[in-house]
């Protein structure tokens, strides 16, 4: 068949499939897709996906984690906007829907797109519910200034900024969304307080002896807590300054977090006139009521009375529900999940299921506790079968209890065996139950590890990602283990991947270096065509491959714009409403008025909305339209501040010797200096340094990737490793020397070394622990392994292939580099 026919074909084909619009890009209704493509939907549907965040999916549970430090964004990510292209889906993610229009078959946006639908899935989900408190909002900004729910991505990205400046936080709920919130402040300021309207943490759980052990593990870990406590006031005119309680009490705070649980998000579905109660009514086959076309799922469905926040439910329902809208089960049903849950609050381990204390007068308790040691277990036993279970601190025993439940079968008379195993071992993964849901947040059952073990999948790295055990909560990852090392035959494999630079090329960092070297692979593309299993691409892995060749190649790597990030394809960081921020740069935080005029004047020129001052002394210009960057580039005549990739990113100083009175050295020149040398150079991940004049410490020199820190008799110190973000490290001192020339030198060598043998987004403050300060001196100071010459060598290769991007705007890269975009898809 000639190419002419082969295309003719394929639209034909692309015009015979019926349109699914999915309404909701959270974990519903990624995975409601996802299970829709297993069983063929690709070829049935053309599938247009609208999402509230300019994101893919990412994993909602783990938002604890990125406020906490513990994660970062892209460990969160589920489904990257790669992924829709790759499966051909049309992400409209930044997009509200506002209408339905369910006799044309139309949904509207609010950006004025408007797509037809044959079938129609909501996945809307829940939003935060924000009780209303006086002082909550400010008339002219939404929440007032200090305030934050804790729900989204953006949520968490502007509570961690906005608590780092802070000291002390009010968390008004002690459900688990609160208790990790509080947990997550901790992270970046001295007090947390939570408060909670109910008589003890998570009543809707836990019973009241349950609930007091895990207050006592909460304030061991230093969180206040105040129970039956009902916020009656936010206090503060411009800002925050304290909460108000009911009973008259003030607690002072600078940083409010309402996490009072969640509700159902309806809105559309009850203002395009279908069924609502507290969520969307479904019957068993997801249909919304009286409408054969029109699917719901997630949380913010209602379902024989029903409605589910925990995640396992969620994939019964997407599996249903795909089965019926691909035509692979017409039969397909859903009856209601018996909830059980296993999480980690707060770093508490908690399991419940059922009941939570007796109901009726034949029901029986069982209750073992050891408060002083934070342990408490209960179970509610009814007609001789378990009916309920609460574990707190030590749930070694929640999959026995979880199989129990969900069975039904009658239980042993010795009660007390239920909660205390008298061997202290934990369950035996032969005896328990295949349909057994080890990972409540990603429902996967014993059986399914198994299956994923004897498929080839060997290692548990390799089992959690075909399965995705353990990638929500975490809490089942010890259970996740001992199931699959039994599964593997007593010991599961070792994880070669775990060593990998990037998960599409088998190799790790050294060993793919040598072979880019030895092959001379200039591309990304080459990489994986020459080292890839089956010379398959991996989007995944192309962003940390095109940092990687940068270095080795300078000026001889061969750019492919599809390996990079939207940032590094515009040179600018892309924001929550697909608009990008603009910072220029200042060398060392130094400006000239001419510079603050054309800034000024550009602001006005363009509307910018925000213009404001950064930690790292430069100025950011927000909210700039992607068709409007080169000649707004232009109109600056200054060059690139590169805020918005994985390298060198600023140099902070101080004033220093020259105006200073307690100067002892110029950091100013000295950081201007380095700037200057190293400026945009590629690493794993981004390196922001400082130079302060003496050991006040004005620059925050001590908690850098690099700080250089001026001492008496002209000398300098070099500190390495330090993080004043989610991770809090205060530098290792790498060396002591007496020229500004030699901490240029030390600067460059140290960076190139980094460079070399720093894992894909490792920062410094990990690498340098890792490989430990004693050993990175001696590579980089006392040149012990004989590369510093080398280092150096390669490190100027990299100053010399060193090209200002903003220089684009004079000719783009690409035809399509700057055409404008809808929010979220540049």
């Amino acid at each position: 068949m000639s190419g002419p026919e082969r295309s003719e074909g394929a639209a034909k084909r692309a015009c015979s499939r019926a349109k699914l619009v999915v309404v909701g890009n959270g974990m519903a209704g990624a995975r409601t897709v996802e299970e829709i493509l297993r069983r063929g939907g690709g070829e049935r549907f053309d599938i247009t996906v609208f999402g509230a965040e300019p994101y893919g999916n990412y994993n909602r549970i783990l938002l604890s984690e990125v406020l906490s430090g513990a994660e970062d964004e892209a460990g969160i990510v589920l489904n990257d906007l790669a992924w829709y292209r790759d499966n051909g889906i049309e992400l409209r993610a930044g997009v509200r829907v506002t209408r339905i229009d369910r006799f044309a078959r139309v949904v509207h946006a609010e950006d004025g797109t408007e797509r037809h639908y044959d079938k129609l899935i909501l996945a809307t989900g829940s939003r935060a519910h924000v009780p209303a408190i006086p002082g909550l909002h400010h008339p002219s900004r939404g929440y007032h200034q200090g305030v934050f729910a804790f729900r989204t991505l953006d949520d968490t990205r502007g509570m961690i900024r906005y608590a780092r400046e802070h000291e002390r936080a009010v968390v008004i709920g002690g459900g688990l969304l609160g208790l990790e919130a509080a947990r997550g402040l901790q992270h970046h300021l001295p007090h947390v307080t939570l408060v909670h309207s109910g008589g003890h943490l998570m009543h809707a759980q836990l019973d009241a002896q349950g609930g007091a052990i895990l207050r006592r593990s909460v304030e061991r870990l230093g969180i206040a807590v105040v129970t039956g406590a009902y916020t009656a006031e936010i206090l503060g005119r411009d800002a925050v300054t304290g909460v108000r309680l009911r009973d008259g009490r003030e607690i002072p705070c600078d940083v409010v977090v309402v996490a009072a649980g969640i509700r159902a998000d309806t809105d559309l579905a009850a203002a395009s006139g279908l069924v609502v109660e507290r969520g969307i009514v479904v019957d068993d086959q997801m249909r919304a009521l009286d409408e054969p076309d029109i699917y719901a799922v997630g949380e913010c469905v209602q379902h024989r009375g029903e409605t589910y926040g925990l995640v396992a439910p969620l994939w019964e329902q997407a599996k249903v529900l795909a089965d019926h809208v691909t035509g692979a089960d017409p039969g397909a049903a859903y009856h209601g999940t018996r909830t059980a849950t296993r999480l980690k609050v707060a770093g508490v381990d908690v399991a419940s299921m059922g009941l939570r204390a007796a109901e009726r007068d034949g029901d029986e308790t069982v209750v073992f506790a050891e408060p002083a040691r934070g342990v408490y277990r209960s179970a509610v036993v009814r007609d001789g079968r378990l009916a309920g279970a609460t574990l707190v601190g030590d749930v070694r025993r929640a999959a026995l209890l979880t199989r129990l439940y969900h069975e039904g079968v009658a239980l042993p008379d010795d009660r007390a065996a239920l909660l205390v195993d008298a061997s202290g071992h934990e369950d035996d993964p032969a005896a328990l139950a295949d349909d057994l849901q080890v990972c409540n947040c990603n429902g996967v059952t014993k059986a399914a590890l198994a299956r994923a073990v004897h498929s080839g999948s060997r290692t548990v790295g390799a089992a959690m990602e075909a399965t995705r055990a353990g990638r929500g909560c975490g809490s089942c990852k010890p259970l996740v283990t001992r199931i699959v090392e039994w599964a593997a035959g007593g010991t599961a494999d070792e994880d070669p991947a775990a060593d990998w630079y990037v998960p599409g090329v088998p190799m790790p960092k050294q060993q793919l270096m040598e072979a880019v070297r030895r092959l001379e692979l200039r591309s990304v593309s080459a990489v994986f065509a020459a080292l890839a299993p089956g010379g398959r691409e991996d989007a995944k892995s192309k962003m940390g491959l095109a940092s990687l060749l940068r270095m080795l190649w300078g000026a001889e790597y061969v750019d492919e714009r599809d390996a990079r990030f939207i940032n590094d394809r515009v040179h600018a960081n892309i924001q929550k409403d697909g608009t990008f921020s603009v910072v220029p740069q200042m060398q060392g935080g130094v400006t000239t008025p001419a510079q603050l005029r054309r800034i000024a004047d550009v602001a006005d020129k363009y509307e910018v909305p925000m213009v404001k001052l950064t930690g790292g002394q430069r100025i950011d210009l927000l909210g700039v339209r992607k068709e409007d960057l080169p000649a707004m580039w232009a109109d600056l005549g200054m060059p690139s501040g590169w805020a918005y990739g994985k390298s060198f990113r600023t140099v902070k100083t101080c004033v220093g010797a020259e105006f200073c009175r307690f100067g002892l050295g110029d950091s100013t020149a000295l950081g201007i200096a380095l700037e200057e040398r190293y400026q945009g150079i590629e690493g794993p991940g981004k390196m922001k340094l400082a130079v302060t004049g003496c050991p006040r410490n004005c620059a925050e020199a001590y908690v850098k990737d690099l700080g250089v820190v001026a001492i008496e008799g002209g000398r300098w110190e070099l500190y390495v490793g330090g993080a004043a973000g989610a991770h809090v490290r205060k530098g290792d001192l790498l060396a002591t020397v007496s020229t500004p020339e030699e901490v240029v030198a030390l600067t460059g060598r140290f960076l190139q070394y980094y460079r070399e043998s720093a894992n894909w987004l490792e920062r410094t403050y990990a690498w340098v622990p890792r490989l430990g300060i004693d050993h990175i001196r001696a590579v980089v100071v006392q040149d012990a392994e004989g590369i510093a010459a080398r280092l150096d060598a390669s490190m100027a290769a990299s100053v010399a292939a060193y090209r200002d991007p903003w220089l684009e705007r004079v000719e783009a890269a690409t035809p399509g580099q700057f055409r404008p975009s809808l929010p979220g898809q540049p």
